[in-house]
């Protein structure tokens, strides 16, 4: 199970978020069964989704990442609840592309940088906050950062990492995010520059067995700081049976009654989790039957 930490320094001018994302990762890879890079860009944005889903204030809030940057990957998509739960997808999942030069994933190849990112928070009311910004690197923490900075203004760090093993299991995934309050002083902002300047990188510390405590001390050295929550998010679809149903009653009459195949029968698969749910045409008849009584 993950590991997600939300701390608050002392004087209340920095504010630092550690998930150990392995498992969700790991999850995700299962599900979708991605190549390498997919599974590092996925697992990039699935584990932002969760550190920024924390930040939500209330218990049904939900907040949506989606990324495209015109890459052979296509659009990848993260959904986190207000406790951190995570779901998402990639449109393309086998992507094939070189490493680079360094030996590592090529995931700004793979995401591209042609495109936008998508920021999403539902708080119930009327319409949603939606914030989109171009891409900057492709490489998803320096675009959170860059959204942060762009339409938030609000200075933002974060780090994110997947390492992926030869048989495309995942060694470590994680993330640090960073954000410095209204009012952080000189001072301050000096001591977390000078911090991140010699932070490992995130899957080294993961890697090396450091907790997300070690790692937020770390990158708080010389501040002080409580832990203001800890939670512990799992990858977790909320797709059900009845809200493919209800999805169904929204569509045209003319629409259902195409969904059945020669068999009779229809399906629909989630994107997020890939359950298949199966509907008979006796089933979407009677829909349709039902949503023209409440129409009357």
């Amino acid at each position: 199970m993950g590991k997600l930490l939300r701390c608050l320094t002392r004087d209340a001018t920095v504010m630092a978020l550690c998930l150990d994302a392995k498992d969700i990762v790991e999850r995700a890879e299962a599900i979708h069964q991605p190549s390498a890079v997919v599974t590092a860009a996925l697992g990039r944005l699935l584990t932002a989704a969760s550190m920024m889903g924390v930040m939500m204030k209330g218990e049904r809030d939900t907040l949506t990442l989606k990324l495209g940057g015109g890459g052979p990957v296509g659009t990848v998509m993260a959904v986190s609840d207000s406790r951190g739960n995570v779901r998402g997808y990639a449109q393309n999942p086998i992507v094939e592309i070189p490493l680079k030069p360094n030996g590592k994933l090529d995931v700004s190849g793979a995401v591209g940088l042609d495109g936008q990112l998508y920021v999403l928070r539902d708080t119930g009311a009327p319409e949603p906050y939606i914030g989109c910004i171009p891409l900057v690197s492709g490489e998803i923490a320096e675009d959170i950062t860059n959204y942060y900075a762009t339409s938030e203004q609000t200075p933002t760090v974060c780090a994110l990492g997947v390492l992926v093993n030869p048989d495309l299991t995942v060694q470590v995934a994680g993330g640090l995010l960073l954000q410095l309050l209204p009012f952080c002083p000189n001072g301050v902002i000096d001591q977390v520059e000078k911090n991140i300047a010699k932070l490992p990188p995130i899957t080294r510390m993961l890697s090396d067995g450091m907790t997300p405590e070690e790692i937020i001390a770390l990158a708080l050295d010389g501040m002080e700081f409580d832990i203001l929550d800890t939670y512990e998010p799992t990858y977790r679809c909320t797709c059900s049976r009845d809200k493919v149903l209800r999805a169904f009653a929204a569509m045209p009459a003319e629409d259902l009654r195409s969904l059945p195949d020669e068999t009779g029968m229809a399906e629909a698969t989630c994107r997020f989790c890939d359950a298949v749910y199966r509907f008979s045409r006796e089933e979407l008849e009677l829909l349709e039957r039902e949503r023209a009584n409440e129409n009357e």
